[in-house]
């Protein structure tokens, strides 16, 4: 009998530590997960950061040159006579 009273509680014990353990891997596995979500979202953030930036640079140099035609259409209306603002009153006589 004595041997059998004995075995119980070892039994229990494993019984435990296997829950424990099983416990365990799954919160193992939860932190594994979410660091995995966490490293790709930096990743995704990272080339989303990139995008912008390249983006922030053509922006500025389309302006740039928007500015450079601009001027040189306007330059050229100065320039054509087809542009260049008549005095009515001196037509009419």
């Amino acid at each position: 009998l004595s041997s059998k009273a004995e075995g119980a509680p070892s039994t229990m014990m494993n019984a435990d530590m296997d829950a424990v353990e099983a416990e365990n891997q799954v919160e193992l596995e939860e932190k594994t997960r979410l660091i995995n979500q966490v490293l790709e979202l930096q990743h995704t953030l990272e080339d989303l950061s990139a995008r912008v930036d390249a983006v922030k640079e053509e922006n500025l140099k389309l302006k740039s040159e928007n500015q450079v035609l601009g001027q040189y259409i306007e330059n050229l209306m100065s320039a054509s006579s087809v542009f260049q603002t008549t005095d009515t009153k001196s037509k009419r006589k």
